[in-house]
């Protein structure tokens, strides 16, 4: 078994020696490897579908885990009760479906030690909902696979919310920022593309709704620009 980059990455985030859970397993391979690495003690692997728990019940066997997790069908945390993992895992879903699944388990939610969440879509989302909510985003990272960057955001619930200086930090998050990230410009560049295509989708069409997007993806590709120089 060979993680690839993303999930190395988010493996790379967990606490040593923590107890930890991945929700929307799959396969189980995260934890699967911090276990064999010797890097944490037990793990609850969860899947609100049986297919993919029980591919992760089968990689567990394989690599004589079974003693140190436990295996649970169920939607997202709702499957926890407070206080049995310190870390929890949620990637490779949608940011919003995140988010939702926060609000699902508040106990579990606000009394979790580290969040380490990995959305595929809806990221600004994510922030906007993570900051407005009563979390502390801690630290983020990009990394590349393929042809694509992913963002993996670590949170803690602190019941304090965050203003943020302008709206384009829940699209480029104040750590990448902070930390330098070496792939940040190449991200940025790729979110200015995406507002380029936009415009010139745009070009010569005119309407109260379209002239309200060609503004907003003008002014967000120089906001964009201007972070690159941060």
């Amino acid at each position: 078994m060979k993680l690839t980059d993303r999930l190395l990455k988010i493996a790379s985030l967990v606490t040593k020696g923590k107890k930890i859970a991945d929700i929307g397993t799959d396969h189980g391979y995260i934890p699967v490897h911090l276990l064999n690495e010797g890097y944490i003690d037990f793990a609850i692997l969860a899947d609100v579908n049986k297919g993919p728990l029980e591919n992760a019940r089968k990689e567990v066997r394989h690599n004589n885990l079974s003693d140190k997790v436990d295996l649970r069908l169920g939607s997202g945390i709702e499957v926890l009760k407070k206080g049995e993992v310190d870390e929890v895992i949620i990637a490779g879903m949608g940011g919003i479906l995140i988010s939702e699944l926060l609000e699902a388990n508040i106990e579990v939610a606000q009394s979790t030690e580290k969040f380490i969440l990995q959305p595929m879509q809806a990221q600004k989302e994510l922030r906007k909902y993570l900051l407005n909510n009563g979390y502390e985003i801690l630290d983020e990272v990009l990394v590349r696979e393929d042809f694509r960057i992913y963002e993996i955001i670590v949170a803690k619930y602190t019941g304090k919310n965050t203003n943020v200086e302008d709206e384009i930090f829940y699209e480029v998050g104040n750590k990448l920022i902070e930390n330098k990230d070496e792939l940040l410009n190449e991200f940025i560049d790729k979110r200015i593309h995406t507002y380029t295509s936009i415009l010139n989708k745009l070009e010569g069409k005119s309407g109260k709704g379209i002239d309200e997007k060609i503004e907003d993806s003008r002014l967000n590709i120089s906001k964009l620009e201007k972070l690159k120089t941060l």
